[in-house]
């Protein structure tokens, strides 16, 4: 047995995470990506529906990435709450791919138009409170990317909706958006605000003192002195809305438990990032969320893998040693072989050699050695991952020399993503 904590001396390559069966299985029909941010959500997702509409499904990809590097790496202009159709997609096989990114105040605006007859649509719309509410509320964001994934659930458009979940500062935030926004919208803070109107007298003065002393302390500096009556009239032009936000929040959650929607948690290869997705793997256990696998992305390797770090460095240091050595500036022979060729590692400096070849060679030797150094981090980094958590299925992404910036490129990490990881 091995201590708590500790990776075991034979680790045992992770289990491969099957992409591609995923993707080409019709009952899989919700694709979640989410994990800390800037570990390659965007990119995965994105690279992930190319991937599935090149094989034949109808596919759309909905992110919530500001940068708006999916739009350029897609070949579109510019992305909003409209899915549309990616140019240049491959459709021998009948598959398409639109893609959108979530406008979190345009969403929370259809969910009133669609909920409210016009006139108090236009008055809830015009409301400052709203107005604040929806533009920057703390989980908005999260709770208004599930509507608009319900949205395209509901319209049956699509065969697979591949979602790129906000970057998050914890784990939770984007499973207890839907249920904290809606309990604010649904619960007593909101009601006791209503009161003073339905009690009215006395009475009502008291709970208006109550709502104006609970509410100016948290919101007071946001909305101003219009704080209260902008908040009443808010309340009384949503309140029959109120229910609705805790009914659609519920049916979201069920969506994401429900078979068919598979969550993928993305990470890099580092300590932080890989705790932060074994948090979420544990949460998503806990939730019944069903996890299908882990996505390590930009993991680095090297095409001299049988080289290693030590054995590079002291090839340097002996050819370092040698032009030292050598009367007339150049290398001398040094007896036991000196790799700097990885994939000969066979070879001898000599007189010949001039210096700055050999500085050269033991410059690449060490950039080697550093390489090696990287990778062996990276190694003991996902081995401890697996060790903890062998359930899960792993697939990995190498880090690219420059970032993915066209289809071309995204196709190049779906085809990793559907290869098995290497046995590093």
């Amino acid at each position: 047995m091995t201590a708590a904590g500790a990776v075991p001396d034979a680790a045992a390559a992770p289990r491969a995470l099957e992409v591609d069966p995923l993707l080409d299985d019709p009952a899989t029909r919700i694709v979640v990506c989410c994990g800390a941010g800037g570990v390659g959500k965007t990119t995965t997702a994105a690279a992930l529906g190319l991937r599935a509409a090149e094989r034949g499904r109808r596919v759309v990809v909905l992110t919530i990435d500001p940068a708006r590097r999916l739009a350029q790496s897609m070949g579109i202009e510019e992305l909003d709450n409209t899915p549309r159709r990616v140019p240049g997609v491959e459709d021998g096989a009948g598959g398409e791919l639109h893609a959108m990114m979530l406008d979190m105040k345009r969403t929370f605006d259809e969910i009133v138009e669609a909920h409210a007859d016009p006139e108090r649509a236009r008055a809830i719309l015009a409301n400052p409170f709203y107005q604040s509410l929806s533009a920057g509320f703390a989980g908005t964001q999260e709770y208004m990317a599930m509507e608009k994934l319900g949205q395209l659930r509901s319209r049956d458009e699509w065969d697979l909706i591949v979602v790129d979940t906000p970057p998050s500062r914890s784990a939770l935030d984007f499973l207890d958006a839907p249920k904290r926004l809606g309990s604010f919208l649904d619960g007593r803070l909101i009601r006791t605000l209503t009161a003073p109107a339905k009690a009215g007298g006395r009475a009502g003065m008291k709970f208006l003192n109550v709502g104006l002393s609970v509410m100016t302390g948290t919101l007071g500096k946001l909305l101003g002195g219009q704080l209260l009556r902008d908040v009443q009239t808010f309340v009384a032009a949503m309140d029959t809305m109120f229910g609705g936000f805790r009914t659609r929040a519920d049916a979201t959650y069920r969506l994401l438990q429900a078979p068919g929607t598979a969550f993928l948690v993305v990470a890099a290869p580092e300590r932080d990032a890989l705790r932060e997705a074994a948090y979420f793997v544990e949460r998503l256990a806990a939730e019944d969320m069903p996890l299908e696998g882990l996505v390590l992305n930009r993991v680095h390797g090297s095409g001299a893998a049988g080289l290693s770090a030590e054995r590079a460095l002291a090839a340097a240091e002996k050819l370092g040693g040698a032009r030292m050595a050598a009367p007339d500036g150049g290398q001398t022979p040094v007896g036991d072989p000196a790799v700097t060729s990885p994939e000969s590692h066979a070879y001898e400096p000599t007189t010949e050699t001039p210096r700055d070849d050999a500085e050269l060679a033991a410059g690449l030797l060490r950039l080697h050695a550093e390489r090696m150094r990287v990778i062996d981090r990276e190694r003991r980094t996902r081995d401890r991952f697996t060790a903890l958590h062998p359930e899960v299925p792993v697939t990995e992404v190498p880090a690219f020399a420059a970032d993915v910036h066209d289809l071309t490129t995204l196709r190049a990490v779906g085809a990793h993503l559907a290869s098995p990881p290497r046995g590093r």
